[in-house]
């Protein structure tokens, strides 16, 4: 079968797609990129040109783009029941067993699953949670949920309200009045020049406490956080951070949500980031490489004591009136399955450990680039900041679209990177081989360097 070529393809897209993250008028110029197939770590575009994949996708296809067990599980079980749904105590083999698994496999206590599409809707179900939940045990007030400057749990009304990102908020009359937001914990951009980490860590505490008694702890009713700060530029928490916050929440009985949408399986070099930073969630959600991303399935976890109220408040109401058509999906929740059967086999955990400390020892060392003013990650995911003064930690000028030009100097020289915000971010497949990382590394430094030539002939340094 012949494939259109790419110029029809481009015309085609223009004509009906609204992409989204994406600036229309930019796109209609310039045309989409349009990938065709993928092999491994690699995607190759309409017209054969082969990339490195280093952003997985988006922060997601963990096992690369051709694992045959996916596709393999995906038919099996299109051949056996390829649709069934879970309203009204209906359920299937397939989403028993997984949510069986997930239960063994997250932190303690986290023993139910409400499953939905995507990460967005699993935040905005834990938000309804939250609500739900304090309302069965007569706590009415206790509604406000605190999120962070910088962070990103989704683009649905509530989760999108949680995000900390004023793209996502801009004339989309976001965030609800229920939302507040705290500081985000980058020492790297908000610092004071005299300030050691430990003490901006303490600062950081004590205004998070200063926001619960100004908005009244009897009005707050959870707190959000990702592990690590994916979208708001690969924040990484400096030590002690979790450690400060987790026991203002339990003094003030605020619910703890940890979204590992992008760091959940393995991500940060354990099979989740809660246990890299020792964090003890009252709900987690996650997504991505549940399946590798090879089909849309999300979770929301709650412990026992949630559970229990909410069910509680089914027989009140009659029913829990929240549910998504396609949650815990068979087929979907096949390939799920498949997925952490493959981690498991594979020691993806392990490899992990074992590659990442490559890509965080060539990411610290682009430190020294003119273009840098800091690099940061922690397992297979990182990134480095663009800066004008490193002394001053000045960024550019956003209008002057340097990180999009170091993006797509990457894509020239065979890496796909992502810029968000003033940072250029990796997140490779967690299949990816040290050699591979060496030539991830080369495309960005090439990358970097392209930026750099660019900006002094533009005379922005």
């Amino acid at each position: 079968m012949n494939h259109p070529r790419p110029l029809d393809l481009a015309q085609r897209d223009l004509a009906y797609i609204v992409h989204p993250y994406t600036n229309f008028k930019t796109n209609e110029a310039n045309g989409p990129f349009i990938i065709d197939r993928g092999e491994g770590i690699y995607v190759y575009d309409a017209d054969g040109r082969r990339y490195l994949e280093g952003m997985a996708g988006l922060w997601s296809a963990s096992l690369g783009f051709s694992e045959p067990r996916l596709a393999e599980a995906a038919a099996k079980q299109f051949a056996r029941l390829p649709y069934s749904q879970i309203f009204g105590g209906r359920s299937h083999e397939p989403g028993i067993q997984l949510a069986e698994e997930l239960a063994k496999i997250t932190p303690d206590g986290l023993n139910h699953v409400l499953f939905a599409n995507s990460g967005s809707e699993a935040n905005d179900a834990a938000c309804k949670i939250v609500w739900y939940y304090n309302n069965q045990i007569g706590r009415k007030a206790k509604k406000k949920l605190v999120g962070r400057y910088f962070g990103y749990h989704g683009i649905t009304v509530a989760s999108g309200s949680l995000t900390g990102l004023a793209p996502v908020h801009a004339d989309f009359d976001l965030p609800l009045d229920r939302m507040v937001h705290t500081d985000a914990p980058s020492y790297y951009h908000f610092g004071k020049a005299d300030e050691t980490t430990e003490q901006f860590v303490a600062r950081l505490g004590a205004s998070l406490e200063e926001l619960i008694q100004r908005e009244g702890p009897e009005n707050i009713g959870a707190f959000i956080a990702e592990p690590v700060m994916g979208a708001g530029g690969v924040i990484v928490p400096p030590p002690g951070y979790f450690e400060c916050i987790q026991p203002i929440l339990k003094k003030h009985d605020i619910l703890f949500i940890v979204d590992e949408v992008i760091t959940g399986f393995a991500r940060t070099g354990e099979l989740f980031a809660s246990y890299t930073y020792n964090l003890k969630p009252d709900m987690m959600t996650m997504a991505k490489a549940l399946s590798s991303s090879y089909l849309p399935i999300s979770a929301l976890m709650m412990t026992d004591k949630i559970y229990q109220a909410v069910s509680d408040g089914s027989a009140k109401n009659g029913a829990f009136a929240h549910g998504v058509t396609y949650a815990a999906h068979p087929v979907c929740a096949a390939v799920a399955l498949e997925t952490l059967a493959i981690y498991k086999e594979r020691n993806i955990v392990d490899h992990v450990k074992k590659v990442a400390p490559r890509l965080q020892s060539g990411l610290g060392a682009l430190q020294n680039h003119p273009l840098v003013g800091e690099s940061r990650g922690v397992g297979l995911i990182g990134a480095v900041e663009l800066t004008r003064s490193k002394k001053e930690k000045t960024a550019f000028d956003s209008k002057l679209g340097l990180g999009a030009y170091v993006q797509s100097r990457a894509a020239h020289h065979g890496v796909i990177l992502r810029n968000v915000k003033d940072a250029i971010a990796v997140c490779p497949p967690l299949i990816i081989t040290e050699a591979e990382i060496e030539e991830l590394l080369q495309g960005l430094h090439r990358a970097l360097d392209d930026g750099l030539d660019h900006a002094r002939k533009q005379g922005w340094v």
